[in-house]
């Protein structure tokens, strides 16, 4: 037997007693796979006793706030007159605006008046240089009394005439001749005076005057320049008192304004919405409704007696509707939404005299501004938290206290005789009424105010 036959016979005995490779791998991947469960079960575990623990101090913490008091600032609920307005975007216009123009050609002389002054009706304002004008009322006159000579010299020799013919002496041909003449000369005189009126009316327009009562402007051409008749614009004349407010309003809610049954009172107010300006009438809206916006524009008229609006101011107008006598008023910001509608978090007293909060669920009826109008809900004279809810849980004890009155912004609302209150200081004119609407605020002041 070779030595190959040898080593050959060998082989299979020695792959027999050696271990197989893959099973050494599985062995080692089951290990790996304890292992990773292992630390994977640690890891659970431990987030697990993370968490009860987190939720063990939370639990703690509540409890010590629970007892701990919270401040919160609070406002009693009202009961009081509340108007029920639409709000729209208005511009002042003069009531009446007049460009004045010369009706006749001149040197303008100079003028009359002090710019920005109080004109009245009838007053004169700018002169034409009348001296042509005078010249050709002149001229009309003399040809009057020369027609006039005439007319008498006709009327005598008709008479002279018409007793020749009825003598006989001279023909019926020279008498009707004389009779033609006459009434020519009656034509010629009713064409002098007729010039003269021309030329006294020309005469008159050298004068200009002040078509309304207004406060004139600034003026757009200064004396000694050639004016043009009914081209040259030489001063603008604006009325204000009374003045005017045009706005608009969406098409659904114009059957409210038709159908009221009184002439509608206009509150009109500032950029900013809070400082009442003037208050007038709605006068009257238009016959037809813009197709491109879906409103309709309406007309308000302002005494405007403090000549508070000035012309092309713009200003916020309140439409009032209707006047609630015991509406039940709570400031804006004590309303809150939940997954159970609207809620508001009443303060009581128990007879220990520990103040605590609670949820009283509220339905609202109108919202505008910094005050909403509340169907049910709190009694009059409750308190509500203005402040703080955000810290309040059912049952939390509080500490109360009032709102600070604002010197700037609710000093302004009083005056413009917003109403009065404990909450009546925060946006004051706000406070004045309420639109009808979805019981939540509609935030349309912040948005006049980006515009």
């Amino acid at each position: 037997m070779s030595m190959e036959d040898t080593s050959e016979s060998q082989l299979p005995e020695n792959s027999l007693l050696q271990p197989h490779p893959t099973h050494k791998r599985g062995w080692v991947r089951v290990v790996v796979y304890v292992v990773l469960a292992s630390a994977l079960g640690f890891i659970v575990w431990r987030i697990h006793q993370n968490q009860q623990q987190a939720a063990a101090n939370s639990a703690i913490q509540a409890a010590a706030l629970m007892g701990r008091p919270v401040p919160v600032q609070v406002t009693p609920v009202e009961q009081r007159p509340m108007p029920i307005f639409l709000t729209a975007l208005g511009t002042v216009t003069p009531y009446m605006s007049v460009t004045v123009k010369a009706r006749v050609s001149g040197q303008l002389l100079p003028v009359r008046f002090t710019e920005g002054q109080q004109v009245k009706q009838g007053e004169t304002i700018m002169v034409i240089d009348p001296s042509p004008y005078k010249a050709a009322l002149d001229q009309a006159k003399g040809t009057l009394a020369h027609d006039e000579a005439l007319l008498k010299n006709a009327q005598a020799e008709y008479a002279r005439y018409k007793a020749l013919y009825e003598a006989g002496v001279t023909s019926k041909e020279t008498m009707q001749a004389d009779e033609a003449a006459q009434g020519q000369y009656e034509g010629a005189i009713q064409s002098d005076k007729a010039a003269i009126e021309t030329a006294q009316l020309q005469l008159n327009w050298c004068y200009i005057q002040s078509p309304i009562n207004g406060r004139i402007g600034l003026r757009l051409v200064d004396p000694g320049n050639i004016i043009t008749a009914n081209t040259t614009n030489l001063v603008i004349i604006n009325q204000f008192q009374p003045m005017a407010v045009y706005f608009t309003l969406p098409e659904n809610q114009l059957p409210q304004v038709l159908h009221a049954e009184r002439r509608l009172p206009v509150d009109a107010y500032d950029r900013g919405d809070v400082q009442k300006l003037a208050t007038g009438l709605l006068l009257t809206a238009d016959n037809q409704i813009d197709t491109t916006t879906g409103t309709v524009k309406l007309k308000a008229v302002f005494d405007n007696r403090d000549e508070a609006l000035f012309p092309d101011q713009f200003v916020n107008i309140h439409l009032v509707l209707e006047d609630r006598p015991n509406a039940l008023v709570v400031p804006s910001a004590a309303i809150q939404t939940g997954l159970q509608g609207s809620y508001v978090w009443v303060v009581d007293s128990n007879a220990k005299g520990v103040t605590t909060a609670r949820i009283q669920p509220v339905k609202v009826v109108l919202a505008e501004g910094q005050v909403t109008i509340l169907e049910s809900g709190p009694q009059v004279g409750q308190n509500v938290v203005v402040d703080g809810a955000d810290r309040l849980r059912p049952g939390q004890i509080v500490v109360m206290s009032t709102p600070r009155q604002r010197t700037g912004q609710g000093a302004a609302g009083q005056n413009a005789g917003s109403g009065s209150g404990p909450f009546a200081a925060p946006g004051a004119a706000n406070q004045h009424g309420a639109q009808p609407g979805s019981g939540k605020p509609d935030g349309k002041h912040d948005k006049r105010e980006q515009q």
